[in-house]
């Protein structure tokens, strides 16, 4: 009963910390001058705004996207295969840095990069319709 306390308590300590650390206030604008965690946040607020441009350059591309003669969507089929792509290749480049904190930097560095590289991809296919 005393070790089911303890590790509760410690649960319940350990969600406190992590909570307040995720709330905390970084300034991304000097990211490098932050520590590993306020680097990785400031990593997943910039892949969450490469997200959204591609997600609306996404919806922008569907409005005029054209099925081929056998009813197929290449757009669509070619999107799932990048997000695939993407997401193992950024994968791939993070295992070097496995279980240590700088793997989620790598990994959404990586994403952020590729998603912003596929957006531009996207909006030269909309300028050309």
């Amino acid at each position: 009963m005393i070790k089911a306390g303890i590790l509760v308590c410690c649960a319940s300590a350990f969600a406190a910390m992590s909570s307040s650390a995720v709330s905390q206030d970084w300034d991304c604008t000097n990211a490098g001058d932050l520590p590993q965690q306020g680097m990785n946040f400031c990593a997943a607020q910039d892949f969450n705004k490469a997200d959204a441009a591609l997600n609306a350059a996404w919806s922008l591309i569907r409005k005029n996207a054209v099925k081929s003669s056998d009813g197929n969507d290449p757009l669509l089929s070619g999107q799932r295969a990048w997000l695939e792509y993407r997401d193992l290749q950024c994968e791939a480049e993070s295992l070097f840095f496995e279980g240590g904190s700088l793997q989620p930097l790598i990994n959404l560095t990586c994403r952020a990069r590729i998603t912003r590289d596929r957006t531009e991809e996207l909006l030269l296919m909309e300028r050309f319709h």
